[in-house]
């Protein structure tokens, strides 16, 4: 048996202390022995399972230190005493304050680490995560056999109990369903089972075929210790999980954590003014566009929002309570307007509402702003200089598109954030295979208006990163066609895209290895309702819900004619009101808000590689320190107070139940110390 860890009181006074140490409460009487100092930071025990993986990707995404101990990597050191504790400066330490494993015992019962990780969760009142198991009586739970249930949890309902919902699950509104995306494949196999003593159901369903529920996640609390029994499978990106997420991460940290998680979504409403091509369905492409051919010279006409659409886009975001970001080409919409007789409705509607939405300069008239376009063959090329050297558009004119295009915006009184831009198409960054760098012009051109943000496309670059002194915005392309006014030329379009060249599409999806065929095309009339918008919806919300605040972007085609957006927007809104208490609210940021929270990620993330953060509770005291400069993200329950220079005041914003913010020490401070309730 390994040594037992150092007993820093009486075996009978640790059992009372671990569960103090788990309600946030200091041991009492003068004559206690010194309260435990327990480090900020998750122990992770990966066995390569999909399970564990998802939820290390949580603690990630939210910004959670962890340390992790691959059971696949012989050279992995040993779970001991001394990995697990120590002491600093005569005070006890736990340098975790959870711990997640594979399953219950993924060192073998009874073996020396096993024992070794017991002790330390014992002694310090550590809780830990069992990622996934089956039902057995060793966590708490009957055998299936024993009234439960065992199979393919696919297309069931489940639900958070009234425990859950009073603990870390109570972001949620109560029921989910399981997805069920392909018939032919079982996504997500379980183990519904009937609680003993000591066991808490947090989430349950009903027993298939049988009577009473089973539970699917709770608390197992026995012999000194707390494990977060997970007896359904899963991975980072099914639906189910996502909603679990949070809670499992809060159960486990006990609402006490650094880095924060929010759900976002954000909708971009590019060529605002200026008019989009269509689809042409006869042709399956887009008059216009290099590649398209034959048609004898005739287009069809482009899409453009009227001064209808624009009343309904108003009334829209009234009634959703959405803001939409309007990303406008002034000189496209002043083209317009010089070719119909000097009027413009739209214009005249939008600018009348200006003051309802977000605007961001798109350029004034949406050129390509990277190399000169050779478009003499098909795909294009860089046209070249007589030197052999690529042909880029200049400083000066990238310049003037932003310059004019802003200086038109202030004039109407839109209100704008000067350091955002989205260019045509992302044009100016790096486009492979053509145009492998920037255009070299670009980071002077955005240095000369003051950019300090712009929108790149998430499809070809999904970090962020600088350009000059400026920083990329990573943004989500939706599956709602710039190119399309009409559900059915969206469902025609989806259709050449995702159906075989047997099928009498295209075949993309053949030879494309990170893309599939629709069984069978879809029926241009009900496609879109039926297929593309829940996709859509269910593609969107999983970005919202994962910590993701990536803007989504869509054009101004999208909300006229058919408005093909909005059934999508509806679903997404929709499905998260339904999922979420209220006290979990979409974030609806503006472009800057979402870069400098890509940036602050990214300084926090180097902050912890490099093994510069320190954080640890003692008691009721929370201590943070980071370099100089980088802001700290920390989650802590309601009425945590923040130390100041003289005195204390309230910590963060409410979210989800608990209180977060990136905060910084305060003057004449090292160190953010918090005090928890």
């Amino acid at each position: 048996m390994a040594q037992r860890a150092h007993r820093w009181r009486e075996t009978a006074a640790v059992s009372a202390a671990a569960g103090l140490l788990a309600l946030g409460v200091g041991v009492p009487g003068a004559s206690a022995a010194v309260e435990p100092r327990v480090d900020l930071k998750v122990l992770v025990v990966d066995d390569g399972g999909s399970a564990v993986q998802a939820i290390t990707a949580q603690l990630k995404s939210t910004g959670i230190p962890y340390t992790t101990v691959d059971l696949n990597d012989t050279n992995r050191p040993a779970v001991t005493t001394a990995f697990l504790s120590d002491t600093v400066g005569g005070t006890p330490r736990a340098k975790y304050q959870g711990v997640v494993l594979p399953h219950e015992a993924p060192f073998g019962a009874g073996s020396a680490e096993q024992t070794a990780l017991e002790d330390f969760e014992r002694t310090f009142g550590i809780p830990q995560v069992d990622a996934y198991t089956w039902a057995h009586p060793g966590v708490g739970l009957d055998y299936t056999t024993e009234g439960g249930w065992a199979g393919s949890l696919d297309g069931h309902e489940a639900a958070v109990t009234a425990q859950g919902r009073a603990g870390a699950f109570g972001y949620l509104d109560g029921a989910f369903t399981f997805e069920d995306n392909d018939p032919s494949i079982s996504e997500s196999y379980g183990y519904a089972a009937r609680p003993r003593a000591g066991f808490t159901s947090y989430v349950d369903v009903p027993v298939p075929g049988g009577s009473g529920r089973g539970s699917l996640v709770g608390e197992y609390a026995a012999d000194g210790r707390r494990q977060l029994v997970v007896t359904f499978a899963y991975n980072q990106y099914q639906q189910q999980f996502r909603l679990l997420a949070r809670g499992i991460v809060e159960w486990l940290t006990q609402g006490v954590h650094l880095g924060q998680a929010r759900n976002y979504l954000a909708v971009h409403v590019d060529d605002v003014f200026a008019p989009d091509a269509r689809w042409d369905t006869e042709r399956n492409c887009t008059p216009g566009d290099i590649d398209c051919v034959g048609g004898g010279g005739e287009e069809a006409p482009p899409i453009r929002m009227t001064e209808q659409d624009a009343v309904r886009a108003a009334q829209w975001q009234r009634e959703s309570g959405f803001r939409l970001d309007m990303v406008y080409n002034a000189g496209s919409g002043e083209e317009w307007k010089a070719e119909h007789g000097g009027t413009d409705a739209l214009a005249t509607r939008l600018l009348a509402d200006r003051n309802q939405y977000r605007w961001i300069n798109h350029t004034y008239t949406h050129p390509f702003l990277g190399c000169v376009q050779d478009t003499s063959t098909v795909p294009w090329s860089c046209a070249k200089n007589a030197n052999g050297s690529v042909q880029y558009m200049s400083r000066s004119e990238i310049s003037a598109q932003i310059r004019d295009n802003h200086t038109w915006g202030v004039t109407k009184g839109l209100p704008l954030d000067r350091t955002e831009l989205v260019t045509g198409e992302h044009s100016g960054l790096k486009n492979l295979p053509q145009q492998p760098v920037d255009n070299p012009n670009l980071a002077g051109a955005l240095a000369d208006n003051g950019v300090k943000w712009i929108a790149s496309d998430n499809s070809r670059e999904s970090a962020q990163r600088p350009v000059g002194s400026a920083l990329t915005v990573p943004r989500y392309p939706m599956n709602v066609y710039y190119n399309t006014g009409t559900a059915e030329e969206m469902a025609d379009e989806y259709n050449w895209i995702y159906t075989s060249q047997a099928d009498g599409g295209s075949g993309i999806c053949e030879s494309n290895p990170a893309s599939t065929c629709l069984d069978e095309p879809l029926d241009v009339a009900t496609g879109y309702a039926e297929h593309i918008v829940p996709q859509e919806a269910r593609a969107a919300l999983g970005h919202a819900i994962s910590n993701d605040p990536r803007p989504h972007y869509v054009h101004q085609s999208n909300l006229a004619e058919d408005r093909i957006l909005y059934p999508v927007l509806d679903k997404v809104l929709a499905d998260h009101g339904a999922l979420f208490a209220d006290n979990t609210p979409l974030e609806n940021l503006r472009q800057s808000a979402i870069g400098t929270e890509f940036k602050r990620r990214d300084a926090w993330q180097s902050a912890l590689s490099q093994n510069r953060v320190t954080a640890y509770r003692l008691g009721s005291k929370v201590t943070v320190s980071a370099p100089s400069g980088v802001q700290i993200p920390v989650t802590v329950p309601e009425g945590t107070r923040k130390q100041l220079l003289l005195g204390t005041a309230v910590f963060g914003t409410p979210y989800a139940g608990l209180r977060s913010a990136w905060t910084t020490p305060e003057l004449l401070q090292t160190a953010v110390t918090l005090r928890l309730p």
